[in-house]
């Protein structure tokens, strides 16, 4: 049996990807397995393909364009300095957009470069894992806020 993990677009489509915060016409809003920078989260396509050049215009940009709401609630929710976008597929195959929320508390070092040059301990330590107790109360902000400015959501 595949984890939801095994295919985030595919568990996100069927329903069983539990990261998912709510379906919007050009993707599907997800909170980030982990949280170094509290409120990082993703936009999955609807289907699943390896770049934003395979999708057609027309899902192209909806994708774009909820990927840039997905940021403003994530800037609205955290009160972040700015919001840093991301579409890489270098390391997972499939598209994907990054919404990391960058803060004044970072290491100013830190906060004039990309997210990527964090250690990666910051992936993989548990102590930055999402948790339900720690994380939801800041996942339920961004969720309503994508709910209440997206009237054409799916």
């Amino acid at each position: 049996m595949t984890e939801w993990y095994e295919d985030r677009i595919r568990s996100a489509i069927n329903g069983t990807n539990p990261m998912v915060m709510t379906e919007l016409a050009g993707g599907y809003a997800v909170f980030g397995d982990v949280q170094f920078l509290p409120g990082y989260s993703v936009l999955l396509p609807k289907r699943n393909v390896a770049s934003l050049n395979d999708l057609a215009i027309d899902e192209r940009t909806a994708f774009l364009r909820d990927m840039s709401i997905l940021g403003d609630a994530v800037l609205f929710a955290c009160h972040a300095k700015r919001i840093n976008y991301d579409i890489l597929g270098n390391t997972d195959n499939f598209l994907h957009a990054h919404v990391f929320p960058r803060y004044l508390t970072e290491d100013a070092e830190k906060l004039k470069k990309p997210v990527w040059l964090y250690s990666s301990d910051y992936w993989t330590n548990s102590k930055y894992l999402y948790d339900p107790q720690k994380h939801d109360q800041l996942r339920q902000k961004i969720t309503d806020y994508l709910i209440s400015h997206t009237n054409y959501r799916c």
